[in-house]
């Protein structure tokens, strides 16, 4: 224990040697991601990270393993939530876990060049074990949250997306358009339905005209949920009517039971616009 407690010492001693030795070497040369930011505040924050590192890393030779890996949680939640890192490709950011790795080896071979003939090979060997244990530990759990954190901004993109992508047009105080464009999964359609009813409860319109037109092919699910909406409009006091409904469209509606009994259809926006005298010849 005594003899970790020096490599721990001479390690904390060493922390800003490391981070110094690491960015200077540094591969800047992609332009992808946090390493090769020229803004100093970026380049600074970088530093410090890397430096908290350390701080933390070295303690795996004076700590109990769970004690090390729950304060070491701290630093991975951190940088896996940190925003130049969320767009650093992963790739990157594990080459660079790889080569502090070597560091530390490099620098247990110092320590004990410092201490010759005092230690046997198998503490040295214990303590290359424990660092590349840590260093396995810590760059799964890294990658665990990083993967987390990443998933969640996707989603998050993904879901604003499919909300822009299905938006109530107010055409006058009383009518408003629903243009919906490109393919439709059973997702997307759940969010359609839920985002039209609140955005047409906020607008306050009286009618809502549905434009399928740039719909290649609809399938069985999402037509339901096509005419759910159309329902639960009516049930707002929303009167609904349906452009643009292609032939296959159709076929689906048919082979599903799907009334258009009390559902307005129109070949072309402008007839249904014509309709409602929302166009003035």
């Amino acid at each position: 224990m005594h003899r970790n407690k020096e490599l721990h010492s001479f390690l904390l001693a060493k922390a800003r040697d490391l981070t110094d030795e690491w960015y200077n070497s540094l591969d800047k040369s992609d332009p992808s991601g946090v390493y090769a930011s020229d803004d100093p505040n970026v380049i600074n924050k970088l530093k410090k990270q890397n430096y908290d590192f350390h701080l933390h890393l070295c303690e795996v030779f004076i700590k109990e393993e769970t004690s090390f890996l729950e304060e070491f949680k701290k630093w991975i939640l951190s940088i896996a939530q940190d925003p130049e890192h969320l767009n650093t490709p992963i790739h990157f950011m594990l080459r660079e876990f790889f080569r502090v790795r070597e560091q530390y080896l490099d620098y247990v071979k110092e320590f004990v060049a410092l201490h010759l003939g005092e230690f046997n090979n198998e503490v040295i060997d214990s303590w290359n074990r424990v660092i590349l244990k840590a260093f396995d530990k810590v760059t799964l759990g890294f990658v665990e949250e990083h993967q987390y954190y990443l998933q969640q901004k996707l989603s998050a993109q993904q879901e604003l997306i499919q909300e822009l992508s299905s938006p109530v047009i107010s055409l006058n105080n009383e009518v408003a358009l629903l243009p919906l464009v490109g393919e439709i999964d059973t997702r997307r359609a759940k969010l359609m339905l839920d985002n039209t009813l609140d955005q047409c409860n906020n607008l306050r319109v009286n009618f809502l005209v549905i434009d399928l037109s740039g719909v290649p092919i609809i399938d069985t699910m999402v037509a339901h949920q096509i005419f759910q909406l159309i329902k639960g409009l009516e049930l707002m006091g929303v009167t609904s009517a349906l452009t643009g409904v292609r032939p296959e469209i159709a076929q689906t509606a048919v082979q599903l039971g799907l009334e258009f009994n009390g559902i307005s259809t129109y070949s072309t926006l402008r007839q249904a616009l014509n309709s409602m005298s929302i166009i003035k010849r």
